[in-house]
């Protein structure tokens, strides 16, 4: 299922409370500060979504 992550994650998350998702902040650009993947759960996630970094 590669590159389908967001998708996967947002749809098991169906109903639920919250969506916790870590970030390496990888994208195309040095001073991006979340990953392809935590962006598109932003822009989707029916559910409030927290993103921690390390």
């Amino acid at each position: 299922m590669r590159g389908r992550s967001a998708a996967e994650l947002r749809d098991r998350a169906a109903g639920a409370e919250l969506l916790v998702v870590g970030s390496h902040g990888r994208g195309g650009f040095a001073g991006m500060l979340i990953g392809s993947t935590s962006t598109v759960l932003l822009h989707t996630a029916d559910c409030p979504l927290m993103i921690v970094r390390s």
